[in-house]
This record gives structure tokens, C-alpha cells and sequence, in this order.
């Protein structure tokens, strides 16, 4: 994420971001709220200036229009963002419009409010973007999954199964080993940190398998070990200390810490709070060192107040993306918790 122009008075104003990836489009949704007004390029139809005889012939021009946002839509495998509302400024002031937000289309949010926790997410979106990609790569005997590591959680990018094919089996697993090898590389491109992992001793095979065919490739790689593949595998992890060096600045590792952290306080009577009820009552005692809240309790504003106040008194505020197991397990309590300096009664 690029900041390409900031306007504020207090909490009130303008803020200008280009987005540069598809994590940006996700940051963006938690970003923009219903009421806001957005500003962007889009295509609107017009009457052709050369056919005035048939005004029911049409063109698209490209414009800029400041539209009130009432709906909001992130479409993950489609790469865009819909912001849809009535426009305010520019033309057909009062009719319904939609502005498609892609990988760089910049765009203007005003606001009335901007709370402590959404500037954070700008920062950290743009602290995000200097980061290397990370990769993870699971494989088993016969099957692999690969995901990309997003903001928001690990986005599946392949799964490969081993043919039953012809001739020997040694054959047929070589190939299947060639195919992971060229999906890790296609997937990671150039730069990308991978982590491999997996149950047994497979992922020792495909290694040296990236060793003799892909040496860049292997420069990259981190081993580590996981129970499964898929979701649960990429899960797993997350979780582990062994690729702390590659994953401790990625927001998902630091969501998945925190959740655990706040579970074992549950489990033991300690210092958390869960539930809008106990989690204000701790925030009047001025006890919440973090707070954690789930991005579509966030979106409806009902925790709008606990969070400036836990901020103004110099907690931490995280919102929880509501994509993967860490939001899951924070949803079951509620959507809203809190990590305590004290422990209250």
C-alpha cells in the first residue's frame, strides 16, 4: 500500500492510498465504511456527443466520481473491490453507482471519524509491502497443497495428486515430484520465501529434488514439520517456532500467537476478558493491555467506543481477519476480547 496524500484535522478528513496488491484490496475493505465518501476513477455511460439524434445510444467515458459508500464487497479470486452508493460529486449526482477497485486504482477516503486502529492498518499495510511473500508448501506421500501467505491468511494456489498412470511406481512418483518442484518455483516466482513441510519424509525427497533442478529456488527454502496438509497443515505452520525467523512480522502468525495467548488465560483464570460485556467492564478499570476484535464486529461499529477509549489509554487494538481458524476461535467468544495488564474480579 502507498499513502499518496493525508489531509486530517484531529480524526476528520482525507486520506489517499494506492493499493499494490491483493492484501491492499483486503486492507481496504476494513478500511472504508458505509457513510464514507470515496473518490476514484470509473467508467460511466454517456451519450454519444457525435449521435445526439439517438439518445439512446451510449458510451463509456472514464470519469471521477465521489460516491457515498452503502455496500462493500471484497472478492478474493477475483482480484477487486466493489464499493457501491449514491453518488455526490461529480456527475448524475443522486444516482447509484459502482466503483471497481483494483490492483492500482487509487482512490481518496473521507471521514468523519478515523479511529486510532484504522490508521494502524494503514501503516501496517504499508509496512507490509516491504516485506518478502512468503510460500508454504505442504506435501505428503502422493499429495501436495501450496498456499500464499496473505494478511488475511494462507490463499490456496495448487493441489496436486499423484497419478495412478502407467509403468512403475518409482516412475510415476518422480513425476509427481518434478510437477510439486515446478509449482513451488511458479508460485513463488523470484523472490518469495518458501516453507516446506509436511508428515515423513517426503518433503526431504522433494527437496533434493529443488536442489539438483531449481537452486534458486533452494535458497529459499525453510523445512519444517506438520501432522497434515491443507488448511490444518498450513494452520500447523503458522503455529510453529521453527520458521519464526520467516513468519514473525506476518499479521496472520501474530493472530494466531495472540489467540493462543488469550486461550491459555481463559484456561487458567487469568488475566482475559471475552464478550462485549466483561471486555467494557475491564476497559472502565482501564485493564486492557490488547484488545481483540473480529473484522465483522468491527464493520458493524457496535465496538466503536471500546476501541477509542482502549486506544486513547494506550492499549493495543487488532483486528481479527475473519478468514481464518485464529477469527474462527475468536468468533466463538463473541467476536470481542481482551488480553488484561491485571487480572479483575
Amino acid at each position: 500500500m502507498r499513502v499518496l496524500k493525508k489531509n486530517l484535522r484531529g480524526d476528520e478528513g482525507e486520506i489517499a492510498l494506492l493499493p499494490e496488491s491483493l492484501d491492499d484490496l483486503w486492507h481496504l475493505q476494513h478500511l472504508i465504511s458505509r457513510g464514507d465518501l470515496v473518490f476514484a476513477l470509473t467508467h460511466r455511460k454517456v451519450p454519444a456527443i457525435a449521435d445526439k439524434a439517438r439518445p439512446e445510444k451510449m458510451e463509456r467515458k472514464t470519469v471521477r466520481l465521489g460516491v457515498k459508500v452503502e455496500d462493500i464487497e471484497f472478492h478474493m479470486y477475483s482480484n477487486w473491490l466493489r464499493l457501491h452508493g449514491i453518488i455526490k460529486s461529480g456527475m448524475d449526482v443522486g444516482a447509484y453507482h459502482t466503483l471497481n477497485i483494483e490492483v492500482g486504482t487509487d482512490l481518496s477516503i473521507l471521514k468523519y471519524h478515523w479511529r486510532p486502529d484504522l490508521l494502524a492498518r494503514i501503516d501496517e499495510a504499508v509496512a507490509e509491502s516491504q516485506r518478502p511473500r512468503v510460500i508454504i508448501a505442504l506435501v505428503e506421500e502422493g499429495e501436495a497443497t501450496i498456499g500464499v501467505l496473505r494478511q488475511f491468511g494462507v490463499q490456496m494456489a495448487a493441489e496436486i495428486r499423484q497419478g495412478s498412470g502407467k509403468g512403475s511406481g518409482e516412475d510415476t512418483r518422480a513425476g509427481f515430484m518434478r510437477d510439486v518442484a515446478q509449482a513451488i518455483d511458479t508460485t513463488a516466482k523470484d523472490s518469495a520465501e518458501v516453507i516446506l513441510a509436511g508428515p515423513g519424509f517426503t518433503k526431504e525427497d522433494l527437496k533434493k529434488v529443488i536442489d539438483s533442478s531449481l537452486p534458486d529456488l533452494a535458497k529459499r527454502i525453510a523445512m519444517d514439520d506438520t501432522s497434515s496438509i491443507g488448511r490444518s497443515g498450513f494452520q500447523e505452520v503458522l503455529r510453529r517456532g521453527a520458521v519464526k525467523s520467516v513468519l514473525e512480522s506476518s499479521r496472520i502468525a501474530r493472530e494466531a500467537k495472540l489467540i493462543e495467548d488469550l486461550f491459555r488465560e481463559i484456561a487458567t483464570n487469568g488475566k482475559a476478558a471475552y464478550g462485549i460485556k466483561e471486555v467494557e467492564t475491564a476497559k472502565n478499570y482501564g485493564a486492557i493491555e490488547k484488545l481483540l476484535v473480529l473484522d465483522e464486529l468491527a464493520r458493524r461499529g457496535r465496538v466503536d467506543d471500546i476501541m477509542r477509549e482502549v486506544a486513547d489509554a494506550r492499549g493495543k487494538v487488532v483486528i481479527f481477519s475473519s478468514e481464518f481458524e485464529p477469527g474462527d476461535r475468536l468468533r466463538s467468544l463473541g467476536g470481542v476480547a481482551a488480553l488484561l495488564r491485571f487480572k479483575i474480579a
